[in-house]
């Protein structure tokens, strides 16, 4: 492959943030580049149908952009090729917006334990022993490792009972968040509620019970045990178990360390005036061309060094600019192709996604699936309805009665609609959902809805029950 070709392969794989830092990296190492001012890339479009213009298959209209740049009537294509360099992923800031591409302000569990175990009045043993408890705690806040293992571990020069080190264990729970250091939920549990203050001394008994003899019970959906031992009515219980859900069955989550990841959409869709208009991202995108001050030194017809080097960077300057817009043009033509397939999607919401494979667009576009692969990889489209990955519209489809066909993505969120709907006292199972979609037209087989089911983290319809 050439290098243009090469390049022009990199830049419509990069995600947003990714091009900045590329863009960002041409512009310092070439001086031949610059940004064009007061540019905005807006492609208008009308997904109205209006009588007579005999515009059914193609309701988008879009600029053509130009295919020759202003510079290639002037020069010719008798430079040195140099590949340019690949970016780094620096900082990018644009105009309006600081985004990062991370956030390095997060503080592992046992780093936030230690640092109050700093502060606490602990001896010098019970500070080794808190260490050596802090370093078993997981990920989740809970010590899973034994007594025998942390007085083992300090060695044969303390004499430490396991007393001690439960001792030690206690306090550690009380540190922040609460109930971290506990062996299993139930401990987990009755820490954070007996360090919570609460005005019904009968209902912080009764809560005490349900989690320490009952909760089994409790997660198995046995209410009727439950009412019978406690003597406790619906609303009763009901309220027990919504005081239980305030606490957290897995402190250390509460500590964040992952580090965020933002995304910056690529495409704007917007409708103005009953028309549908796409946009691509400037701030992403900015418009550049050759610095004409540097473009015109090269008239001199000389060979000197200075000569030579601007003429190898005005080269180089030239492919970027086209690979950066051949790149703007293929994403906008495969978001067009993508949205005409997908317009009832921006009216009515998921359950109007139309079934979509990459040769649909391949074909319509006429390029190459892997093409429409790179460019719909990491780039976003910005919806009245939210900010969708290009691959989110693509999905397979299941035939209905009437001939049809109806998408994956518009199943599942058909059945998040229905679960949504359902009698939470009696949910719905697989099988009766099965039947619903049935009703409708669309055969999925019971195992299909469980596999959608859990695709959108909804639980069984045991797990679903609920007393009101």
């Amino acid at each position: 492959m050439t290098p243009q070709l090469q390049q022009s392969i990199r830049l419509l794989q990069l995600s947003s943030i990714e091009l900045q830092a590329e863009i960002q990296e041409a512009l310092e190492e070439n001086p031949l580049l610059e940004i064009e001012e007061n540019f905005d890339y807006i492609n208008t479009s009308n997904q109205q149908e209006e009588e007579g213009d005999g515009s059914e298959n193609s309701p988008l209209e879009i600029e053509n952009i130009p295919t020759e740049l202003q510079t290639d009537s002037e020069w010719e294509d008798t430079f040195e090729n140099q590949r340019p360099t690949s970016a780094s992923h620096s900082q990018t800031i644009s105009s309006d917006i600081i985004r990062d591409d991370e956030d390095e302000s997060g503080q592992s569990l046992q780093e936030h334990l230690l640092w109050q175990m700093r502060l606490t009045p602990f001896s010098e043993l019970e500070q080794l022993i808190a260490i050596h408890i802090i370093d078993a705690i997981e990920d989740d806040g809970y010590f899973k490792g034994s007594l025998e293992d942390i007085g083992l571990s300090l060695g044969g020069d303390y004499d430490v009972n396991p007393d001690e080190i439960e001792l030690v264990l206690h306090r550690l729970q009380h540190f922040d968040p609460i109930g971290v250091g506990s062996r299993d939920l139930r401990e987990c549990l009755l820490t954070q509620l007996h360090l919570f203050e609460h005005n019904n001394s009968e209902q912080t008994e009764l809560l005490t019970v349900l989690i320490d003899q009952y909760l089994d019970v409790l997660a198995n959906r046995d209410y009727r045990q439950i009412k019978s031992a406690l003597k406790i009515t619906d609303e009763e219980l009901t309220e027990l178990v919504e005081l239980i859900q305030l606490l957290k069955p897995r402190p250390g989550y509460q500590i964040q360390v992952d580090k965020t990841e933002y995304i910056a959409p690529d495409v704007y869709v917007r409708k103005l005036n009953n028309r549908w208009q796409l946009s691509l991202n400037v701030d992403n995108t900015p418009k550049l061309k050759v610095a004409e001050h540097y473009a015109q030194l090269i008239k001199r017809a000389d060979n000197s060094t200075d000569n030579v080097y601007l003429k190898n960077h005005l080269q180089e300057a030239r492919w970027f600019i086209k690979n950066l817009q051949s790149r703007n043009d293929t994403l906008l033509k495969v978001t067009e192709a993508i949205i005409n397939r997908q317009k009832d999607f921006l009216e009515y919401g998921d359950e109007a996604l139309r079934p979509l494979i990459l040769q649909n667009i391949a074909e319509e576009v006429e390029m190459h699936e892997s093409t429409i692969s790179r460019i719909t990889t990491r780039k976003y489209l910005h919806t009245p309805r939210g900010i969708f990955e290009l691959k989110y519209f693509f999905s397979s489809h299941v035939n209905t009665d009437s001939g049809g066909e109806c998408s994956a993505t518009a199943i599942r969120a058909i059945i998040k609609k229905i679960v949504h709907a359902e009698n939470i006292r009696k949910p719905l199972s697989d099988s009766k959902i099965a039947d619903i979609l049935g009703e409708k037209g669309i055969k999925v087989a019971r195992r299909t809805i469980a596999k959608y089911r859990e695709s959108l983290a909804i639980p069984p319809s045991n797990i679903r029950k609920r007393l009101v």
